[in-house]
């Protein structure tokens, strides 16, 4: 029988195969390498963000701060993460880690919480207008807090990698989506950790490791007015925008291997990156092979 998702979450037994050409190229693990779980990175001291700004009324709608020392102005990562869409599975304090891992080398980094589909307000459109408000206030704060908005990266793990790639692709949304944004924040690049760029697929087996009922909530039900209702939700449906788009996998992540990639890569132009022998928590954990790939990402797309 298939496990949960939650079950997925707290025993974080994530292996899979998968195949892509890697660039930048990891150096190998050696023999004693262990897959990770998810206690042996939420059981380490939790890092604190320097400020905490909230965009709305409830709770949820607010995005962490993290500073760099010095004057600025700072390079900007925009932080999105996962947990299938739902806030109980995961929280945005979830990217603590790597959130500090970059302040201390130098990047500030806006990591935006969000109601999940499990939550009142989430879902369609509630889910994705928090994205989009919670991102676009980081153009806001910039001046505030001396980030460089010019050139932001967003960098998305699992569920937060679809939502990354989303806010690339939002630009090219009809004018008639509730969705639609007038002036959405310019992003350098979007890197999608772990993500799951294909709404429709992840609905059926095997795509569907997040499960099918989390997926219609956040795209909301087909009507006459919305029919199909991939189009403003799925990157993978989405006019593409001149954003470059970069999938991080790990060969031995059950919830989205390198194949979702490939898939992804046929319908849109992307560079692909696949680690080997790491796993779905390796990729937000810093001093691991996938974190350095990303970083090398990150700086790259940041210059």
């Amino acid at each position: 029988m298939r496990r949960t998702v939650k079950e997925l979450a707290l025993a974080a037994a994530l292996a899979l195969a998968a195949c892509a050409m890697a660039e930048p190229s990891p150096p190998q693990p050696d023999a004693a390498h262990r897959l990770m779980t998810w206690p042996d990175l939420l059981g380490r001291p939790r890092p604190q963000p320097t400020a905490t700004i909230h965009y709305g009324a409830d709770p949820l709608q607010l995005a962490d701060l993290w500073l760099p020392a010095g004057r600025g102005p700072h390079p900007t990562v925009l932080m999105v993460h996962g947990g299938c869409w739902q806030t109980d599975v995961a929280k945005a304090d979830i990217m603590n880690w790597i959130s500090d891992d970059l302040r201390k080398r130098g990047i500030a980094v806006w990591n935006i919480e969000y109601r999940g589909v499990d939550r009142p307000g989430g879902g369609y459109p509630g889910t994705f207008l928090d994205v989009a408000r919670a991102s676009d206030l980081l153009r806001e704060a910039g001046p505030k807090y001396h980030l460089r908005t010019d050139r932001v990266v967003a960098v998305g793990h699992s569920a937060g990698g679809h939502l990354a790639l989303w806010l690339a692709a939002r630009g090219g949304l009809s004018k008639e989506s509730p969705l639609h944004s007038a002036h959405p924040i310019k992003l350098a690049a979007a890197i999608s950790l772990g993500g799951l760029p294909d709404l429709r697929a992840a609905t059926i087996p095997p795509g569907d490791t997040c499960e099918a009922e989390p997926v219609h909530k956040l795209t909301g039900a087909p009507s006459s007015a919305r029919p199909d209702v991939y189009a403003d939700t799925s990157p993978a449906q989405m006019v593409a925008q001149n954003i470059p788009v970069i999938l991080v996998n790990a060969t031995l992540d059950h919830i989205a291997p390198p194949t979702f990639a490939e898939a992804y890569s046929t319908r849109r132009p992307v560079r692909r990156v696949t680690i080997p022998d790491e796993g779905h928590v390796e990729l937000i954990t810093p001093d691991t092979m996938a974190w350095a790939a990303t970083l090398e990402l990150i700086q790259i797309y940041l210059k």
